[in-house]
């Protein structure tokens, strides 16, 4: 951990020659997930050609290589900087959703840098934010995304722990973080629908806490500017009185989603084994 942090205060350009290095490692040499990446891909572009779908390959690459570089310096990385690297947009709509008192759910995907969002609303704007995560099984990577979330007074919920947590502070305005593209196990599979042109299960926990206590949902759209800059948007997906359709909430995060990653292929996590249990 010490060793992180002490790299992390070189600047990212340096960070971006290790990066660079660790590209040509995993794209050329060790294929890192390679077959998953493009089984991925031709399931989600059936209509570009192969030379298109290995330009977003290699593309992908340099965005897997370059989080890690980015997410390391988020550990010291200061307001300043922040500033310059990322641009968040509507965030009036954030704002006067938490000043009307209200509880509101941000739903997300795995687009780069998934880490650097979170971080940059509490940073910049001083918004209440409470990220809900999945414990990973290594100590030490559990303990280092812990000091990156947890800067400038974020606050983080376990997803096992999140329900008692959730009926105990539902009266407390703040905005509710969470990345509703995970793959569900076989056993939570409640809901199958088409994403990517593919068959996938999907969490509704999102969509039952919306619905059950009124809550309103927007979502968080994401664009890369250049190479270590972004720009993160909020986009509205429902507010009470709630569509009473089911998985309403849940197709609208589904087809936003797929809009930004058509938009940004190479921004989306394609090394997850998403339709492993679909």
């Amino acid at each position: 951990m010490f060793a992180f942090r002490i790299i992390s205060y070189l600047p990212l350009w340096s960070l971006y020659i290790f990066s660079d290095c660790f590209y040509l490692i995993a794209y050329y040499l060790v294929g890192y997930r390679k077959k998953v990446v493009w089984i991925n891909l031709k399931h989600a572009f059936p209509e570009k050609t192969d030379k298109e779908l290995k330009k977003i390959m290699r593309e992908f690459y340099r965005n897997l290589t370059d989080s890690f570089a980015e997410t390391i310096k988020l550990m010291t990385m200061g307001k300043a900087e922040m500033e310059k690297r990322f641009q968040l947009e509507n965030m009036d709509l954030l704002r006067d959703l938490l000043k009307k008192e209200q509880v509101i759910v941000g739903l997300t995907a795995h687009f780069f840098n998934w880490e650097g969002h979170p971080l940059a609303v509490r940073a910049l704007v001083d918004e209440r934010i409470e990220i809900v995560y999945q414990k990973v099984s290594s100590p030490f990577f559990e303990n280092l995304m812990k000091t990156i979330r947890n800067r400038f007074g974020g606050y983080l919920v376990e997803k096992n722990k999140f329900q008692r947590h959730f009926i105990k502070y539902r009266h407390h305005p703040r905005l509710i973080g969470l990345a509703a593209d995970q793959r569900p196990n076989r056993e939570d599979q409640r809901y199958h629908a088409k994403f990517m042109h593919r068959e996938t299960g999907f969490f509704e926990g999102a969509e039952k806490l919306a619905k059950r206590f009124n809550l309103t949902v927007i979502f968080s759209e994401v664009h890369k500017l250049k190479r270590g800059h972004y720009k993160f948007t909020y986009r509205f997906v429902a507010e009470p009185p709630h569509d009473t359709r089911e998985h309403s909430i849940t197709d609208q995060f589904i087809a936003l989603t797929e809009k930004n990653i058509r938009e940004e292929p190479a921004l989306y996590l394609w090394s997850h084994n998403r339709w492993k249990n679909s």
